[in-house]
This record gives C-alpha cells, sequence and structure tokens, in this order.
C-alpha cells in the first residue's frame, strides 16, 4: 500500500502540468510503484493467493493503460517505458 507522501512524490514526478493527477502517465507511475512492492511482498508470502490476485488485476489494468497510451501517442508511450524502466 502505497502512503500518502510516496504517492504525491509519484504524481510530482511523472504529471503533465501543474493539477495532473488522472493522465495515463501518472496512472501508470503510480500502478507500477505499486506492483513493485506486491511483487516484494509476493517472493516472500508465495502462497498468498489473493495479493497474487491483486497483482495480476494490477499488471492487466496497467498493460491496458499502455496499450491506449501507444495508440494514442507513441512518443508519449516510449517515454514513459523509457522514464519507468518496465521493458527489460
Amino acid at each position: 500500500m502505497l502512503r500518502k507522501e510516496e504517492k504525491t512524490a509519484v504524481i510530482e514526478a511523472n504529471r503533465l502540468h501543474d493539477h495532473d493527477t488522472g493522465s495515463p502517465e501518472v496512472q501508470i507511475a503510480i500502478l507500477t510503484q505499486r506492483i513493485n512492492e506486491l511483487t516484494e511482498h509476493i517472493k516472500v508470502h508465495q502462497k498468498d493467493h489473493h495479493s497474487r490476485r491483486g497483482l495480476l488485476k494490477m499488471v492487466g489494468h496497467r498493460r491496458n493503460l499502455l496499450n491506449y497510451l501507444q495508440k494514442k501517442d507513441i512518443e508519449r508511450y516510449r517515454a514513459i517505458i523509457a522514464k519507468l524502466g518496465i521493458r527489460k
């Protein structure tokens, strides 16, 4: 679970303008942060299937947002992929 300060820092780092909290870039960045934290949790607690299901739902949601951004503006897609280091 992200704390308010962490979430605010992620929003600040990825927003497009001063009042931006809902752009695809911000949503992808927040989901990526949550996915990374939950991945660490799953590594420790391998039998936590409820959290694993939530993780898979978040990954799917992030994938849908990335697909949307790729169709809408390929340069913004490439920028967010490079910034967050999602692709290996």
